[in-house]
């Protein structure tokens, strides 16, 4: 007589960092959730949760289902802006890591202003972004024409971590480039002028 398991052991190694510091994200919820196909609808069920533990991680091993698909969460913290991922899959792993990534928000505000205007043709460009996974910073350039002195209304959430500004400065047909790199803290707020 021959009995087949329909369940194997299977062990998560969760993990949840800071992806700018490092640093390991403790006290956060997780939860793993088992998902399989009845006749007419999928059918959902919880089928472990906690909290990591002082080193931001915990292993989770139980005997699950083989016909049955996973899918690992750790709840962001607050104030986050940068999520790597919201869940993950392990497909049919006996062993997976899942590694979640987050940054909390900080604020950005930007002052354009050409100090030493040559005429209406003066024209900047300015690229902003961050070395974040998955996160492309400013979508659009800024550019001005002429003798600019603009100041962003607001400040703008963004990820905390290392921001990095490339610019482009025309004036009399000759163009200079310019590059710098910023760290932004947790919860900080910078005022970022660019005189050009």
């Amino acid at each position: 007589m021959f009995l087949l398991s329909c369940k194997k052991e299977r062990t998560f190694h969760i993990t949840a960092k800071n992806a700018t510091t490092g640093e390991p994200y403790p006290g956060l919820s997780f939860e793993i959730q088992r998902s399989w196909s009845g006749a007419f609808e999928n059918h959902y069920k919880s089928v472990g949760s906690g909290f990591l533990d002082e080193n931001g991680e915990v292993y989770f091993t139980k005997r699950l289902h083989k016909n049955s698909s996973y899918s690992i969460s750790v709840a962001p913290p607050p104030n986050t802006c940068y999520i790597s991922d919201t869940d993950l899959h392990p497909g049919d792993e006996t062993n997976f890591k899942a590694e979640f990534e987050f940054a909390e928000c900080a604020y950005l505000k930007f002052r354009y202003k050409n100090t030493n205007c040559q005429n209406l043709d003066d024209h900047i460009r300015v690229k902003r972004f961050t070395n974040l996974d998955g996160y492309s910073g400013f979508l659009i350039d800024a550019e001005y024409y002429g003798c600019t002195d603009y100041t962003m209304p607001n400040y703008v959430e963004v990820p905390m971590g290392k921001w990095f500004f490339e610019w482009q400065v025309t004036k009399n047909n000759i163009a200079s480039n310019f590059y710098d790199t910023i760290f932004l803290s947790s919860g900080e707020q910078k005022f970022y002028e660019i005189n050009y």
